[in-house]
């Protein structure tokens, strides 16, 4: 049975992924940072007809965390298949450019940005045993400097000094990453669900959880022949979905 981690994945669109990949068959690790709060959900999961899932704490921000949920996965899998970096924060706004203070900058960047590399590295061992390893690290449209570089881009004017700039940051970590792991069956890519109304954003935007996730798995679950390298968004309305970077 193949296996996937899923961080940030209590609630929301994380939430949304546990249950679509456990009807697909997967082994589901649902990463949490309170593991009592993810065993609460495993549970009403359960109950729900949702199988083959495990909580699995995971601070993206703290390294032991990160070492011991490793260390959980090896011991009961051997190996991982997928890991799906969607933990994220938005940080505080205002996020103004010019009296955005550096402390706040660090604290989305370690989450959004450092938090996904460490991850990655982690599990990188893990996952160079899967015939088909998959890094779907969850972005944002807001990441795209071409757009935010286009007067006529419908979110122009959305400019946030910490969110946006870690999500560029990602999207680029992502274009390295890919372009390392090219050789082996690896399909890396930037995935960017949409505007979705989650408790992430007060329940704003046009998009359901559900076709969220429906978006980050067909992106995921691919075949050999898939792209790589690559920055897909759920808000480019054509039939290949693919952002500018």
């Amino acid at each position: 049975m193949n296996s996937v981690l899923i961080t940030g994945a209590n609630r929301s669109i994380g939430l949304e992924l546990v249950k679509e990949f456990s009807k697909k068959g997967l082994f589901v690790y649902l990463g949490t940072r309170d593991l009592e709060k993810g065993q609460a959900v495993v549970k009403e999961l359960n109950k729900s007809g949702f199988e083959n899932i495990e909580a699995i704490q995971i601070d993206v921000t703290k390294p032991d965390t990160i070492l011991a949920a490793k260390n959980i996965v090896e011991s009961e899998k051997g190996k991982l298949d997928i890991l799906i970096n969607n933990a994220g924060i938005s940080g505080e706004f205002p996020q103004s450019a010019l009296d955005t203070s550096i402390k706040d900058i660090q604290n989305v960047f370690d989450t959004n940005f450092f938090g996904v590399i460490s991850v990655t590295q982690a599990f990188l061992e893990l996952l160079k045993k899967s015939e088909t390893p998959r890094i779907s690290n969850i972005t944002s449209g807001l990441g795209s400097l071409t757009l935010h570089s286009d007067p006529t881009w419908k979110y122009y004017n959305f400019k946030a000094a910490s969110y946006v700039t870690s999500k560029a940051a990602l999207n680029a970590y992502t274009i390295a990453l890919a372009y390392e792991l090219r050789d082996l069956p690896f399909k890396v890519n930037a995935i960017d669900p949409g505007y979705t109304a989650t408790d992430f954003n007060h329940h704003n935007g046009p998009g359901s959880v559900e076709s969220a996730a429906a978006f980050i798995i067909k992106h995921t679950f691919t075949d050999e022949n898939a792209p790589t390298g690559q920055f897909f968004s759920n808000d480019i309305e054509d039939a290949t979905g693919i952002s500018p970077w």
